[in-house]
């Protein structure tokens, strides 16, 4: 059974830094592109990164670029999303999640086929 389970999510204060890992088993790691997304109260779900299957093509969204980097160790069937200069506007569930169709990654969050449980994130000072 294809199963993926975020984990690292806390509470930090503005500036600060957190690493969430996104670890996959029942299904080989490599051959699904992976993203992570957000989802903050009484607010849409946006993609924040993710990295591509075939050439590790690696995408962010514009409000994290230069903060966040998106990791893979297909040994270790996880990926990494490390967040740093961390603002209160990230504070969110943060979920990873896989598909195989694209041979690209795509920020479009419709596009996934299974997804974690989700982490939580909270910046305050």
């Amino acid at each position: 059974q294809l199963q993926l389970v975020e984990s690292g999510g806390g509470l930090v204060q503005p500036g600060g830094s957190l690493k969430l890992s996104c670890a996959a088993s029942g299904f080989t790691l490599n051959y699904y592109n992976i993203g992570w997304f957000r989802q903050a109260p009484g607010k849409e779900r946006e993609g924040v990164s993710c990295i591509s299957r075939n050439d590790g093509s690696i995408y962010y969204a514009d409000s994290v670029k230069g903060r966040f980097t998106i990791s893979r160790d297909n040994a270790k069937k996880t990926v990494y999303l490390q967040m740093n200069s961390l603002k209160p506007e990230d504070t969110a569930v943060y979920y990873c999640a896989a598909e195989w169709r694209q041979a690209l990654c795509v920020m479009n969050g419709e596009r996934y086929d299974y997804w974690g449980q989700g982490t939580q994130v909270t910046v305050s000072s």
